[in-house]
């Protein structure tokens, strides 16, 4: 009997077994070959082509191989229609998005504006036609969202926060946190922006007077512990001394998961590599550093900061979708650090880049920050003057936007253009593709003019929905007014006390790290300008 009701026991085992590892083979099957093959057909019917995939891969191994091409080949050339010898920008071409996304250029142009391809078993829909992107960006359905990939690849950094979170959680992650950086509120931020650059400024002025009134300095570094400073201060009345961990870390994080980002690397991030190992103690670690953080906030009485806000958010909802409390927090703050300092004191770098190539340009925003300001300290009416100063920012912002892409995950079948768009499909728009495109900007889409944008950004292009530096509909951006406002901060008090240009030791290659930065750094030649 013993012996009977063992073998039962077996067989049970045994059909468990078999079982799960039938629905293992048929979940893989549909999500790997079914699902990605349906998409796909219903997309050609419609005309939407596209390359080739390869089995399990989809079109990876044939970016990879485009993009190793494109390795080696220097972006900092003299363009055929340049005719001023003496000019020095002349040499530095802007469009390097070609040489970082070289299989974009070539299958638009084999496939149209509008083409079908695949990383691993996820069928994306690229998109430049401005007809389409232009729906794209007036859509407010919730039936696009952050694609569920965003929480996967990078979820080490953003987690599930405002970024990368939909539906319901995005609303109430939005609700909580977009009232704190409305333009009333930010502008209240105006003093402590003003000071921490001061602060940074005479960091400058001792490197200049130690090197004999002209240094050379890595503007991208400073520019990055600054808009940290700022952020920390604004958003969680810390400072950056005591903010650097989290920020060391999340750089940190940004770096390693920004090296496999585009390639075959993204699809074992589930193995224990030395790469993923990593990844996983820095995650720890910052959780564990800004809980930390948290800890001390409930022992004492601080002010409504936006982390005071967070916290009694996540408190006060019913519903986090499943998220615990720490996780809400600590997704949040981790986006807020990423999102809040990076992408602004990267578009302050590309702009003294782009002001030490166009001396010109320095000058006239030079002369319109003395002439507003004079001896007056800085405040918000005197940024809202500052129309040149506007005009170098956009124009910064369409050659070099922090984040290169728009992307949206179909939840549920939607068209635009007469386009069926199926269920589970991924649509990304490539935005400098759309920023440099000669037919929206004219024939100079490859060069630096501010003046473009003198009737301001609706009047810029052909399409006021082809520039999208803060990304674009429902979800733009929460913090712009903030990065707008320190922009204008870091590079008026800049411009009011240096006069800078090109070091011979920089080297043009902008690079993908999950947004767009100096590879190797921007490094200029400063002196004090003349009173």
């Amino acid at each position: 009997m013993e012996a009977e009701l063992a073998v039962a026991a077996k067989m049970v085992v045994l059909s468990v077994l078999v079982c799960g590892l039938l629905f293992l083979v048929s979940y893989l099957c549909e999500l790997l070959l079914l699902r990605p093959k349906s998409i796909r057909s219903k997309l050609e019917k419609q005309g939407i082509r596209g390359p080739r995939p390869t089995f399990l891969l989809g079109n990876l191994p044939e970016q990879k191989r485009l993009q190793s091409k494109q390795q080696g080949q220097s972006i900092a050339t003299r363009t055929d229609d340049d005719d001023d010898d003496d000019d020095h920008a002349a040499y530095f071409s802007h469009q390097w998005y070609l040489k970082i996304f070289p299989h974009i250029e070539q299958w638009r142009n084999e496939y149209g504006p509008i083409f079908l391809c695949s990383s691993a078993h996820i069928q994306q829909l690229v998109i430049t036609d401005m007809e389409v992107v232009k729906e794209i960006s007036l859509c407010k359905s919730l039936v696009l969202g952050n694609p569920s990939v965003t929480s996967k690849v990078l979820g080490s950094l953003l987690g599930e926060g405002i970024l990368a979170s939909n539906g319901s959680m995005w609303e109430h992650q939005r609700k909580i946190i977009a009232p704190e950086l409305y333009l009333d509120k930010v502008k209240g931020m105006m003093n402590l922006v003003v000071d921490s650059t001061t602060t940074m400024l005479r960091t400058w002025e001792n490197e200049v007077q130690r090197q004999g009134e002209l240094a050379e300095i890595r503007v991208d570094d400073h520019l990055r512990n600054l808009s940290a400073d700022v952020i920390s201060k604004a958003c969680f009345h810390s400072n950056y001394h005591q903010g650097k961990e989290i920020f060391s870390k999340i750089r940190k994080l940004q770096e390693v998961l920004g090296k496999g980002l585009m390639g075959i690397e993204a699809l074992t991030r589930w193995f224990p590599t030395t790469e993923n190992i990593k990844i996983w103690m820095l995650e720890k670690e910052t959780q564990s550093l800004i809980l930390k953080v948290v800890k001390q906030r409930s022992e004492g009485s601080y002010e409504k900061d936006l982390l005071q806000m967070l916290l009694e958010g996540a408190k006060s909802s019913g519903d986090l979708n499943g998220l615990s409390y720490n996780k809400f927090i600590v997704d949040n703050c981790k986006t807020i650090f990423f999102a809040g300092h990076e992408t602004t004191a990267l578009v302050a770098s590309w702009s003294l880049l782009l002001l030490a190539l166009h001396p010109d340009w320095q000058a006239r925003a030079r002369a319109e920050v003395l002439e507003i300001c004079g001896d007056k300290p800085l405040d918000a009416d005197m940024l809202r003057q500052m129309k040149v100063l506007t005009m170098v920012i956009q124009e910064v912002l369409r050659l070099y936007p922090p984040v290169l892409f728009v992307a949206r995950e179909v939840f549920e079948t939607i068209k635009f253009k007469n386009i069926t768009i199926p269920k589970g499909t991924l649509l990304q728009i490539p935005i400098p593709f759309l920023h440099q495109n000669p037919d929206l900007w004219g024939s100079d889409a490859h060069k630096f003019n501010p003046e473009r944008f003198t009737n301001g950004i609706v009047k810029a292009s052909k399409s006021p929905q082809a520039y999208m530096p803060f990304g674009a509909g429902s979800r733009i951006c929460v913090g712009q007014h903030l990065a707008m406002i320190e922009l204008k901060v870091f590079l008026s008090i800049i411009l009011s006390k240096f006069c800078f240009s090109l070091s011979s030791a920089y080297q043009h290659s902008p690079a993908y790290n999950i947004i767009l930065e100096p590879e190797y750094g921007i490094i200029l030649q400063m002196r004090r300008a003349s009173p």
